[in-house]
């Protein structure tokens, strides 16, 4: 069958838009009809090298649709199905999936190829064969993607909604609430307010922290920040370092998040210093992995017991806490429609990585039309 989608040919060259053949599901796969798709940095980080992926490349990973056709041995969704992805596929059987660490699961060693779990690809213009983003290519009116990346979410949902807790919401909320492990109390710095560092605040605020301080250059970031459970909101690493050592009485902040677009040595040593002895700073952004950005004195991290770690989908299980987002959601303890900046359409998604990168959105999204 033919879609139209949002492909990368190359390192630097913006988003086009054309149509592409699609090869139907084989064994264990579906085909998705996507409703919606997020416009994450991640994608962007393509474009400019921060990632190097595989090209050519169908773009998109936050993504939200229904199951229009199943292959054969396919048993977690039906045709018919309302369904959110994962970014990181879970296979359910490996020791990362069977240990509780769906996030690290083996088969997102390919997620840069686009490739299937089997090595091979569905999307195809004349005799180049493209991959899709995380195995899902969520810039494409339909896909072919395994059943592995497919979370059955409940019919009356919202697909231009649920489609942000597949990757934004869970990883800044996790990374909060799981990798940083915030608690009642604590004092939480997080550095950047995009689409994962917004949702770092809403995980501190559920998870009961006293001071949640936070800290973008951008007046529109920090307000959102404080409409959204932050209690205090900065334009710079120096501010938030002396206003946490005011209200923290000089013993810094208990948990530290790194947020940014992409992340340079700054922004971590400034993550570093301003948590306490014991204290914890979590890595959640991105930068070109060539780089080496993390740079700390190890004596300091000995003497004050401080740790630094990463974080990849900010310590979530996809195919529980994709739908957990969902229930937090209803009940109220967190936001998601205040999180949509603009909508656009698949053909305006340059304009909406231009919106991003001036620092205009919280998130965007690409509402598919068929």
């Amino acid at each position: 069958m033919k879609t139209k989608a949002a492909v990368l040919w190359e390192l630097g060259k913006n988003w086009e838009v054309v149509e592409l053949d699609l090869d139907p599901p084989k064994q264990g796969e579906v085909l998705i009809r996507f409703v919606a798709a997020g416009l994450c940095h991640s994608d962007e980080h393509l474009r400019h090298g921060d990632i190097v992926p595989r090209f050519p490349l169908v773009g998109g990973h936050e993504g939200a649709g229904i199951i229009e056709e199943v292959g054969a041995g396919v048993s977690r969704v039906k045709v018919g199905d309302h369904v959110v992805c994962s970014f990181i596929p879970s296979c359910g059987f490996c020791r990362w999936c069977s240990t509780g660490q769906q996030n690290l699961c083996d088969l997102g060693a390919t997620i840069l190829e686009g490739c299937m779990p089997d090595g091979t690809f569905r999307f195809h213009s004349g005799d180049n064969d493209l991959g899709g983003m995380c195995m899902l290519g969520t810039f494409s009116q339909w896909a072919t993607i395994s059943e592995t990346s497919c979370v059955k979410v409940d019919d009356d949902f919202n697909l231009e909604t649920a489609v942000l807790v597949g990757c934004g919401v869970p990883t800044g909320w996790g990374s909060a609430v799981y990798a940083a492990g915030v608690e009642p109390g604590d004092t939480v710095a997080i550095y950047g307010i995009g689409g994962i560092g917004i949702n770092a605040v809403q995980g501190a605020r559920c998870a009961g922290a006293t001071n949640i301080v936070a800290i973008d250059p951008l007046a529109n970031k920090r307000e959102m920040a404080e409409q959204l459970g932050a209690t205090h909101a900065v334009a710079s690493a120096a501010e938030a370092q002396e206003l946490v050592t005011q209200l923290t009485r000089g013993v810094g902040a208990d948990k530290s998040i790194v947020t940014v677009d992409v992340v340079d040595e700054d922004v971590v040593q400034a993550g570093f210093d301003v948590i306490r002895k014991g204290g914890t700073e979590v890595i959640t952004g991105l930068a070109d992995p060539m780089k080496q950005t993390v740079h700390l004195s190890g004596a300091v991290m000995t003497l004050f017991q401080k740790t630094v770690k990463g974080t990849l989908f900010g310590g979530a299980n996809p195919m529980r806490d994709i739908t957990k987002m969902l229930d937090l959601y209803r009940s109220g303890q967190i936001k998601l429609d205040e999180l949509v900046t603009k909508k656009y359409t698949l053909d305006q998604v340059n304009e909406g990585y231009d919106d991003l990168l001036a620092g205009k959105n919280i998130r965007g999204i690409i509402v598919h039309d068929h």
